[in-house]
This record gives structure tokens, C-alpha cells and sequence, in this order.
């Protein structure tokens, strides 16, 4: 499985329909393609997503502690 393939994996419904609407403007002003684009946004949520649940757990492990 590549990265381009993982990107667009994590582009579910406004974030795909927000990747849509930026590759284009942004792929004209880079050498990048609309599809590497989108991958590229997908990536970008899909890290999000993991540090938002890394950063939760790590909370409710700390207040268990407590």
C-alpha cells in the first residue's frame, strides 16, 4: 500500500468534498497533481486524527492516575 493510496483513504465526507476544492487552485500553483494533492490533505487529516486520539488516551491514562 502506497501513501497515495492511504491519503485518499482518510478522505471521508467534508474532508473529502474540502480536498476537492483546494487540490485544484493549489495544483495549479505547484508542479503537484490534483491527486497527489488530495493524498497529501488526506495525509494531513489522517495525522490529525491520529495525534487528537494519542493525545486523549494519553489524557484519560493521566487522570486514571491521578
Amino acid at each position: 500500500m502506497d501513501n497515495k493510496t492511504i491519503g485518499h483513504a482518510a478522505l471521508r465526507g467534508w474532508r473529502s468534498k474540502f480536498a476537492d476544492v483546494a487540490a485544484t487552485p493549489v495544483a495549479r500553483r505547484t508542479s503537484a497533481g490534483e491527486d497527489q494533492i488530495r493524498a497529501i490533505i488526506g495525509m494531513a487529516f489522517l495525522a490529525l486524527s491520529i495525534v487528537y486520539v494519542v493525545s486523549a488516551i494519553r489524557d484519560i491514562v493521566r487522570s486514571a492516575r491521578s
